[in-house]
C-alpha cells in the first residue's frame, strides 16, 4: 500500500465489490441472529450466571462503561458522526430522492441505526462468547480460541486449528484499527491545521498519526489500570464537555428535534433497516453502508471480547450484555443527534460548504470546517483535537493488550500480558494505517475492514455453537 498506492487501492476495492455483492447477506443474517440471540441470553435463567464466581465487580461502573465505550468506538465516531449524513443525502435508502426532505431524514437516522443495538450485540456476542468459557473454566490463556472450549475441548487452543483461529483474529484486528486510525489521522491533522493556522499536508498528517502511537503505546505500558482506565474517563470527559459546548451554543432546538424524530423513525423501521437488501432497485446503498458497517464491527468484536472479558471479572452475563448494548448505543447516539444534526443545520443555514468538501472526497477538510464553526474561537477546535488522539491512543491500546493477551502462553486471570510485548503490538498495529494514509481514500479503508471480517463470520457461529453448550453443561 505504502510502495504502489494506486495499485493496492483498485485490488482492495475489486475484492470488496466482490464480498459485498456475493457475500453480503451472510453479513446480515449474522447481525439478525446476534441480536435475538443475545436478547433471548439476557433475559433467560442464564443471564444471572456471574463471570469468575466474584460478588464484588473488579471496575466500578463508570470505569467499565468508559472503557469499553471509548475501546469499541474510538475516533470512528468523531468522523462518521459528522460526515455521515452527507454522504446519505446523495445516497439515500429505499429509493428516496436525493437531497429531498426524506432523504435528510433517512440521513439522520440511518447512522444511529449503524451505531445502535444491531452494531453493538456484533460487539457483545463474541465478549459472553470468551468471557463465559475464560472464567467457568479457568483458562490459563486469554485467547479467541478460548471461546470454542465447549465444543473442541480445553486444549483446542494448542492445536493447529486453535492458532489458524487466533491468527484470524489478528489479522482482522490489524485491518480494523487500521481502518480506525487511517480515517482519524487526516481528520485530526485538517483540525490540527485549522487550530495552528497552517494548510493541511501529508507530512502534518503523518505527524498526528506518531502521537497517536506514541500515545498509545506509553498507556499500554502503563498497564490496564493506570493507562487504558485513566484515559477512559478522561475521554468521557472531554466527550461530554464537547457535546454539552456544542448543544448549548449550538441549534439544541433543532438537533433535539431531528433526533427525537430519527430514534423514532428507527424504532418504527427496525426490522425493515435489519433486513431490507435491496434486491429490486440495486442501489449498492447495502454494500456500501450496512454491509461495511456490520463487518467492521465483526472485524473488531473478537477484541472487544477479548478486552471486556479482562474487565468484566464479578459481572453478571445480563449486566455484561445489557451494559454493552445499552451504554454503547446510548453514546453514540448522542454524537449522532447532537454533533451530526449541528452540523446539517450548519451547512443548510450557515452556508459551511460541508456537502461540497464531502462530495469532493474531502471528508476531513469538511469535518475541521464544521468544528472551527462551533463557537468559541479556538476551544472547541482544541477540545475535538485532544478527543480525537485520546480516543485513537484508547482503541489502539486495548487492541494491543488485547493481542498481547492473544499472544501470550500463559494468562490467568488477574495477570498481564509483558510490557514489551503489549508495546511491540502497538508499533505494529500502526504500519496498515499508514498505507490507508498514503492511499487516503475512503473505499480503500472500508475494503480492509471487509476483507479482514470475512474469516470472522464461520468463528462467530462456532463461538455460539460452543457458549451454549457450556451453558448446557453448567447445569
Amino acid at each position: 500500500m505504502i510502495l504502489y498506492p494506486e495499485a493496492a487501492a483498485g485490488v482492495v476495492d475489486a475484492i470488496y465489490g466482490w464480498i459485498a455483492e456475493e457475500l453480503g447477506l451472510f453479513y446480515q443474517w449474522a447481525t439478525i441472529f446476534a441480536t435475538g440471540f443475545l436478547a433471548w441470553l439476557a433475559f433467560s435463567r442464564h443471564g444471572a450466571k456471574v463471570l469468575g464466581g466474584v460478588a464484588k465487580p473488579e471496575y466500578g461502573a463508570v470505569s467499565w462503561m468508559g472503557m469499553l465505550f471509548c475501546a469499541g468506538i474510538g475516533s470512528g465516531i468523531l468522523y462518521w458522526s459528522g460526515v455521515e449524513w452527507a454522504a446519505y443525502v446523495d445516497q439515500p435508502p429505499f429509493g428516496v430522492t436525493p437531497e429531498s426532505p426524506e432523504a435528510l431524514e433517512w440521513a439522520a437516522t440511518y447512522g444511529i441505526f449503524h451505531w445502535g443495538i444491531s452494531a453493538w450485540c456484533l460487539y457483545c456476542l463474541p465478549t459472553v462468547a470468551i468471557a463465559w468459557p475464560y472464567y467457568r473454566y479457568r483458562l490459563p490463556y486469554l485467547r479467541l480460541s478460548g471461546a470454542l472450549t465447549g465444543l473442541f475441548g480445553r486444549r483446542f487452543s494448542e492445536t493447529p486449528w486453535g492458532r489458524l483461529v487466533d491468527l484470524c483474529f489478528i489479522l482482522a484486528m490489524v485491518g480494523g484499527t487500521g481502518t480506525s486510525l487511517g480515517l482519524a489521522t487526516p481528520m485530526l491533522g485538517a483540525v490540527a491545521a485549522r487550530l495552528l493556522g497552517i494548510e493541511e499536508s501529508f507530512g502534518l498528517t503523518m505527524t498526528i498519526a506518531g502521537l497517536c502511537v506514541l500515545l498509545f503505546a506509553g498507556s499500554v505500558y502503563m498497564g490496564l489500570e493506570r493507562g487504558i482506565r485513566r484515559l477512559s474517563n478522561v475521554n468521557v470527559a472531554l466527550a461530554g464537555i464537547f457535546l454539552g459546548w456544542v448543544l448549548i451554543t449550538g441549534p439544541a432546538i433543532f438537533a433535539l428535534e431531528l433526533g427525537t424524530s430519527s430514534i423514532g423513525l428507527m424504532l418504527q423501521e427496525f426490522v425493515r433497516m435489519n433486513t431490507w437488501t435491496d434486491p429490486i432497485l440495486e442501489t449498492e446503498f447495502i454494500e456500501d453502508w450496512t454491509v461495511f458497517y456490520w463487518a467492521w464491527w465483526i472485524a473488531y468484536g473478537p477484541f472487544m471480547g477479548l478486552f471486556v472479558t479482562k474487565i468484566s471479572r464479578g459481572r453478571t452475563l445480563r449486566s455484561v450484555i445489557l451494559g454493552m448494548i445499552g451504554f454503547g448505543t446510548l453514546g453514540c447516539t448522542l454524537f449522532y443527534v447532537i454533533w451530526g444534526n449541528s452540523v446539517m443545520w450548519m451547512d443548510m443555514n450557515e452556508g459551511l460548504g460541508f456537502l461540497e468538501l464531502v462530495r469532493e472526497g474531502r471528508p476531513a477538510t469538511a469535518i475541521a470546517t464544521a468544528v472551527g464553526a462551533v463557537a468559541g474561537g479556538p476551544m472547541p477546535l482544541a477540545v475535538f483535537l485532544l478527543l480525537g488522539l485520546i480516543f485513537v491512543a484508547t482503541t489502539y491500546d486495548s487492541a494491543s493488550y488485547a493481542i498481547a493477551a492473544s499472544a501470550t502462553s500463559n494468562l490467568a486471570p488477574g495477570t498481564d500480558p509483558s510490557r514489551p510485548h503489549r508495546v511491540f503490538w502497538a508499533f505494529t498495529l500502526a504500519l496498515l494505517p499508514v498505507g490507508l494514509v498514503v492511499i487516503d481514500t475512503m473505499s480503500a479503508a472500508k475494503s480492509a475492514t471487509l476483507v479482514a471480517s470475512l474469516p470472522l463470520l464461520g468463528v462467530l457461529a462456532l463461538m455460539t455453537a460452543s457458549l451454549l453448550r457450556s451453558l448446557r453443561e453448567e447445569e
